[in-house]
């Protein structure tokens, strides 16, 4: 009988068997093994019809057999049994899965258990599964803090840290910042973080600072895991059935170190997790040129990214990479100092021209130039051409990325910070918020550029920079320029401001002309900062400053919206999230204007436009403006919402609950991302 047995399922011997788990034997659980073709099916349900008909014809002799070799022989044929049976189960189960990955359009890991579709099933019905299995509805009454989040989940180290949070005073509650991309104090190895230093300017943010509670290898200390989701204070717009706006997170500045290797990778796959268990779409990060390209012309170094960005395949996020050839450090919410390559710094000490140069003659090492695009003062290169080959060299070192559409879409740097602007606004040379900057074209070649700029307009005394601009802390009465009725709007200054402003846009023209070749298919973008202070004033001064030719009778914005539709190119806008009200009054500022201004004058002329938030952001009031912003009321159809929203960043804060206030930040951004996703809310 164990012969025939045998030639039936195959031999195997005792160990083998008692390989399939006790859960198993008994029809518990999901095994590893794949079955998915109808044949295998077939062939199983053939071999235990066979089988179970061979064991009647000899069930007799079996039985007489009872103190011989059928006793002996009986424990076999359970465990052929139990095998097939197995087998045959899960040949069911991977047809289960693959009709939901087929038809369902779940997510489902090819190896799939029950846990992975009831958590599918879960998340579709409007609940928060998250990695270790804690699940809950959000906004519900029942809804409770999960007590199981490890340290390594919510940390970026698994060593105990004090986090805290500034919170900015009112009088500066409208800043942006020049639109840089804050993270409070986020810090990783091996990365310099520069101290920061005394000033008004700090001692303003410091109005209001939060002591976090300790974190430690047991989690949060004295955070309840009983806690009630604060009720609603008003009446809230349903955004149910609304068109799906996806959601992005900026990753952590200093997640890749100056060797290009990635910082803290379990703890950051734990943070990964819970956002991809509340349904996120995808991440952010900034891909470096003064740490892949940073030694030495042409030779680029991607190692840490390659890790990255397998770990975001992994987890079946979606990714939006910056091409960043901006310094990051030395302005509000930098936390770690990644200057531009060496190299580049070698040939300033030569040539500070390359940088942008102030009325006092300082050199700004944030970006290079706009002068220099055209110019070979680069180790034999231009500007644009070393742009162009650290893209060349990204799209061949992930190009599988691309052909997987992991990656999204490339927003590529176009000045500090990555914006499409002037450095108008530095700290370091004395700009204070509110405070309309300075002139940024005092380098020798954006000097030659005007005189001939001048000469070809038959008037080669408008050849230099208007003298009556003040300087980065003014305001806008306290100059001749820029007040009411001022040097601004006369002949000169409108030629001054006019070519100022066309230097900018022919930046962008040419850098998307070499991004557009290198990515092809891809989606490109380019983002613009929310220069809102002084808004309110006929000159619109700090926005003239950082490029923007946009004043009380003037629209600055469309000429750069139509130079980005010649390339299909999306404008990504920040300061989403801040409102009118909020502002000082002596910052005359208006964010809300400006959003709505900068984002009909890019759906006017059908262009995709994105947005981001400027500062940290927890709360829900900050989140309802986003969604007003990002989804207007009066467009049902969709066809005037953004086409995507990435939250500046991913931090501690975002995943803790504030026990003073009782407030949740981690619920009140899961209940955000449903909202930009279309989907009702339970209350």
């Amino acid at each position: 009988m164990s012969q025939e047995i045998d030639n039936l399922v195959g031999t195997s011997d005792d160990n083998d068997l008692d390989m399939i788990p006790k859960d198993e034997e008994d029809g518990g659980g999901i095994g590893e093994e794949k079955i998915t073709s109808e044949h295998d099916h077939e062939v199983n349900m053939m071999n235990l019809n066979r089988y179970q008909h061979q064991e009647n014809n000899s069930s007799n002799q079996s039985g007489a057999n009872e103190g011989g070799n059928g006793r002996r022989s009986r424990p076999r044929e359970e465990k052929e049994r139990t095998k097939l049976r197995e087998r045959h189960r899960r040949a069911i189960t991977a047809r289960i899965l693959a009709g939901l990955r087929k038809h369902g359009n779940y997510n489902l890991r090819v190896r799939a258990d029950i846990n992975d579709v009831i958590g599918a099933l879960a998340r579709e019905a409007g609940w928060v599964v998250l990695p270790d299995g804690t699940t809950f509805l959000p906004r519900s009454q029942n809804a409770r803090i999960p007590a199981t989040l490890s340290n390594a989940a919510i940390t970026p180290s698994s060593s105990q840290m004090m986090v805290a949070v500034q919170t900015p005073t009112s009088s500066l509650g409208g800043v942006s910042h020049g639109g840089v991309r804050s993270s409070g104090d986020y810090q990783h190895k091996n990365v310099y973080v520069p101290p920061s230093p005394a000033s008004p300017y700090d001692a303003a943010f410091s109005g209001g600072s939060l002591t976090v509670p300790t974190v430690g290898d047991g989690g949060f200390k004295n955070l309840s895991s009983n806690y009630m989701v604060r009720c609603n204070q008003y009446q809230e717009r349903d955004f149910g059935g609304t068109p799906h706006v996806p959601v992005y997170v900026m990753l952590p500045l200093g997640i890749i170190d100056k060797n290009c290797d990635l910082v803290e990778a379990d703890s950051l796959l734990d943070q990964l997790r819970i956002l991809k268990s509340i349904q996120v779409d995808g991440v952010m990060i900034d891909c470096w040129w003064g740490i892949v390209e940073s030694h030495e012309p042409k030779v680029y170094k991607w190692s840490g990214y390659r890790q990255l960005f397998e770990i975001i395949r992994e987890l079946n996020l979606k990714l939006q990479v910056v091409m960043s050839f901006h310094k990051c450090g030395g302005n509000v919410g930098d936390d770690v100092c990644i200057p531009l390559p060496h190299w580049i710094l070698e040939v300033a000490r030569t040539n500070p021209d390359i940088f942008f140069i102030d009325r006092e003659g300082r050199a700004n090492d944030e970006c290079l130039s706009w002068g220099i695009d055209s110019e070979r003062v680069l180790r034999g290169r231009t500007a644009l051409e070393v742009y162009h080959d650290f893209m060349r060299s990204f799209r061949v070192e992930f190009e599988e990325f691309f052909q997987g559409e992991i990656i999204s879409k490339v927003e590529v740097g176009l000045g500090p910070c990555g914006e499409l602007r002037y450095p108008s606004y530095v700290y370091k040379h004395g700009w204070r918020y509110p405070g309309i900057g300075e002139f940024q074209c005092y380098d020798r070649y954006l000097t030659q550029s005007l005189k001939r700029a001048a000469v070809e307009r038959g008037h080669p005394q408008w050849g230099t920079a208007p003298e009556t601009a003040g300087h980065y802390k003014d305001q806008p009465q306290d100059t001749e320029f820029f007040r009411e009725g001022g040097g601004f709007d006369t002949c000169y200054g409108r030629f001054f401001l006019s070519w100022y402003s066309q230097v900018l846009i022919d930046h962008g023209d040419h850098v998307f002309f070499m991004a557009k070749m290198v990515f092809r298919d891809t989606p490109i973008a380019a983002k613009l900062s929310g220069v809102h202070w002084f808004y309110k004033t006929d000159s619109h001064a700090a926005e003239l400053t950082a490029g923007f030719y946009n004043t009380v009778n003037r629209d600055g914005y469309y000429a750069i919206v139509a130079m980005l539709k010649k390339y299909s190119a999306s404008l990504n806008f920040s300061c989403v999230e801040l409102g009118t009200l909020e502002q000082s009054p002596e910052a005359m500022a208006d964010p809300e204007a400006l959003v709505r201004q900068v984002l009909n004058t890019a759906w006017d002329a059908n262009l995709t436009a994105a947005c981001e938030n400027a500062l940290c952001c927890y709360h829900r009031e900050g989140y309802d403006r986003i969604l007003k912003n990002a989804k207007p009321k009066d467009d049902p159809d969709g066809r005037r919402h953004v086409s995507a929203f990435t939250y500046l960043r991913l931090h501690p804060d975002l995943l803790r609950r504030d026990e003073n206030t009782g407030h949740n930040n981690f619920l009140e951004f899961a209940d955000f991302v449903m909202k930009m996703h279309g989907e009702a809310i339970a209350v």
